[in-house]
């Protein structure tokens, strides 16, 4: 057994509440979140002014009464704090983002991440020096087409360590960024699971989806992040999902209340900020699956709306989609149907998110804005990504998912691996096992040889989906992540083929790509992408 996993198995057996206690002075614990049951608020949304987004966030840390880890990215309103807000900046704007890490000094994590010797932050480029432990963090800013450099997106040299002056990022959004809902996420390697499970994450949106998809203007928009909590991080066990940190355990718990006005439309844009729950999300009306228009996957206008009664989101996916409330009298909710995630995985299980309930009282929503028939040609060919699917490919590679097993208890190592080279995890200082240039198109095949299903995920690209098991998509959307089924034992491998888009020099650096169950990241199953400038 690798010996982080023997850190990881210690760690949640000795009790995580006790390694983690929060500090006497209140002013160090994550704020309160709301009572099971109540109704669903939107999370406070930070604006740019003029052109720029100016926020201090402070990482913190609490246990609340009923033994669960919080994490939190606080904000301070003036009138008190409030946890993960949503970032909304335009294409062009900048985001000037200080974070400071005021997670609880405690011998316990000391000691914890002193056993990380294999976790220290080599050739330290930016941000804090040391070891990655329970207690440092960082941000990713995941789904952005951003440099993968130090104050930006950088996630393997960035270390923020707590007590330490604040560190700030300076992002400049693309002007060609497309328009949608991205989020950001601690990527501390070995503990993103840990903060990512406590509830540190939060929406960013880049607004101008109306003038892509005119169908969404003038709605009502809600911002749904569901977050997972495990009582025990890194142990398979009882889960709880939220959305927007209202506990959806029904019936242990009342559900969450989603108001909507009878026959209304809205926007609806979610974010599975989950660890590792593969959502099958679906609006029942009366027991039945309702037809919804999807706009957008992960922060991407669709070239054209489609009708859906179920999405699919892998852990760290986004839709954003259009839900038209019942009439008067239906019974509704939203919904999250179970997923088979195969014989070594986790089981994500049914569960109401939130119940619907009609009010009249809601029917204030403005009136839709007369907008084109379809979105402007021209501008589409703006957006990052665009001419993908007719550009000449300059490279084909082929990767898989694996896991190897040490005894009775399931995996005890996961890889991700290019065909040909042997498997191997994860090391901070590691060659890049693919190297490319600026300029490139690639298309990669990603198979799963695991019997538990995978999710893929590559930092500072979207990626066009072009075949799934060997067959042509007749969507080809573009994604960040996408899940890639177990393999049963039997027949081929199941894949996904997708498209990677190095053309923009913006992104040239070392970035990572991994699966986003972050307990699989976390232990190794990730490597490093050099894209070299022209």
């Amino acid at each position: 057994m690798h010996k982080i996993l023997k850190i990881f198995v210690a760690v949640a057996t000795c009790g995580l509440p006790l390694m983690l206690a929060a500090a006497e002075d209140s002013t160090l614990a994550c704020p309160l979140r709301p009572n099971p049951g109540s109704i669903v608020q939107d999370a406070l949304s930070l604006h740019s002014q003029k052109g720029v987004l100016n926020a201090a966030f402070t990482m913190r840390h609490s246990v609340d009464h009923d033994n669960y880890n919080h994490f939190c990215y606080d904000y301070e309103t003036g009138k008190g704090e409030v946890e993960s807000p949503t970032l909304r900046l335009n294409p062009g704007d900048r985001l000037e983002l200080s974070v400071k890490d005021r997670i609880a000094d405690t011998s316990d994590a000391d000691e914890a991440g002193a056993d990380h010797s294999s976790m220290e932050m080599t050739n330290k480029t930016c941000g804090d020096s040391g070891k990655m432990t329970i207690r440092s963090t960082n941000v990713h800013f995941h789904g952005m087409n951003i440099p993968p450099t130090c104050h930006r997106d950088d996630v393997l040299t960035t270390l923020i360590e707590p007590g330490t002056p604040p560190f700030k990022y300076d992002v400049k959004i693309p002007k060609n960024e497309p328009p949608g809902l991205y989020w950001y996420h601690p990527h501390v390697h070995g503990f993103a699971d840990y903060q990512v499970n406590g509830g540190a994450a939060g929406a960013l949106i880049v607004e101008g989806m109306e003038k892509f998809r005119p169908e969404v203007a003038g709605l009502k928009e809600r911002v749904f992040v569901i977050r997972q909590q495990f009582l025990k991080p890194w142990v398979p066990g009882p889960y709880q999902l939220t959305v927007n940190f209202q506990v959806a355990a029904y019936p242990a718990s009342a559900s969450p209340i989603i108001k909507m006005a009878p026959g209304k439309k809205e926007f609806w844009r979610v974010a599975n900020s989950t660890t590792q729950d593969f959502l099958q999300l679906q609006v029942l009306v009366n027991n039945q699956p309702q037809k919804f228009q999807l706009i957008a996957f992960d922060g991407y206008p669709l070239a054209k709306p489609r009708y859906e009664e179920t999405i699919l989101l892998p852990p760290a996916g986004r839709a954003e989609f259009i839900v038209e409330a019942p009439p008067a009298g239906a019974t509704a909710n939203f919904y999250t149907a179970a997923y088979d995630t195969g014989l070594t995985g986790n089981p994500d299980l049914q569960q109401i998110l939130a119940d619907i309930e009609l009010s009249k009282d809601e029917d204030s929503q403005p009136t839709p804005v007369t907008q084109p028939a379809s979105p402007s040609r021209a501008a589409r060919k703006l957006l990052r990504f665009s001419g993908l699917a007719t550009a000449k490919v300059t490279a084909q590679r082929k990767l898989y998912f694996s896991e190897e097993f040490g005894g009775t208890n399931g995996p005890t190592q996961f890889y991700i691996t290019v065909d040909g080279d042997k498997p191997h995890i994860f090391e901070p200082d590691e060659k890049p096992p693919i190297v490319t240039k600026v300029g490139a198109v690639e298309d990669w095949t990603v198979e799963n040889r695991a019997l538990e299903t995978h999710a893929f995920h590559i930092h500072q690209i979207h990626f066009m989906v072009l075949e799934v098991d060997g067959k042509p998509v007749k969507n080809q959307d573009m994604r960040d992540t996408i899940e890639i089924p177990y393999y049963n034992g039997s027949g081929p491998y199941h894949s996904v083929k997708m498209r990677m888009d190095f053309r923009d020099p913006e992104i040239a650096g070392t970035f990572v790509y991994h699966c986003h169950i972050l307990d699989h990241e976390d232990l190794g199953m990730m490597h490093k992408i050099l894209v070299e400038p022209k």
